[in-house]
């Protein structure tokens, strides 16, 4: 299974078509807020969306809970749970939603770890990236899921692969 994983593009409306063109063969599109577009924007057709900070359109919920193939993601932007500061309310969260992966955005900085058998994953800002990362000019993440375990691979703006950026973790 596979899912792609895109957050804080800032009104940059072609990156998220650019990566649909990219991807092309994903699961599911998971975005994490911080898009400045209306809800009912048709990119959003494609991409499950959540609420971000810079996003003020009410038509967006904050979070979302969703089946992939039997994988339970929780998806958030990440603002109100304080993971600039911590990711421990996330990861409560994520654990009450019973998810095996968090996707959050909100830091403009990539991460990805393990915590508790959850997979929580910061993709990056694809736009207006901060951070050690930051001179990759923006990045985006790509989850493969099988029984056994998670591989997450960033991909840079022009869809090539981030440089030593796969991780592998067992589920």
């Amino acid at each position: 299974m596979k899912l792609v994983a895109v957050s804080d593009t800032h009104g940059d409306h072609q990156i998220l078509e650019d990566i649909l063109t990219q991807q092309p063969e994903a699961d599911a599109y998971l975005y994490a807020g911080d898009s400045e577009f209306a809800a009912d924007d048709p990119i959003f057709n494609h991409y499950q969306a959540v609420r971000g900070n810079m996003d003020f359109d009410q038509g967006f919920p904050m979070t979302r809970t969703l089946d992939v193939a039997g994988l339970t993601i929780f998806l958030t932007h990440g603002h109100r749970f304080s993971v600039g500061f911590t990711l421990k309310l996330l990861i409560e969260a994520a654990a009450k939603a019973k998810a095996q992966v968090a996707i959050f955005g909100h830091t403009h900085q990539l991460g990805v770890e393990m915590h508790q058998g959850i997979l929580v994953l910061n993709p990056g800002s694809i736009s207006q990236p901060r951070g050690e990362f930051a001179s990759l000019g923006g990045t985006y993440a790509v989850i493969e899921a099988t029984d056994a375990q998670f591989t997450v691979t960033y991909y840079l703006r022009n869809g090539q692969p981030a440089p030593e950026l796969t991780r592998r973790f067992g589920r």
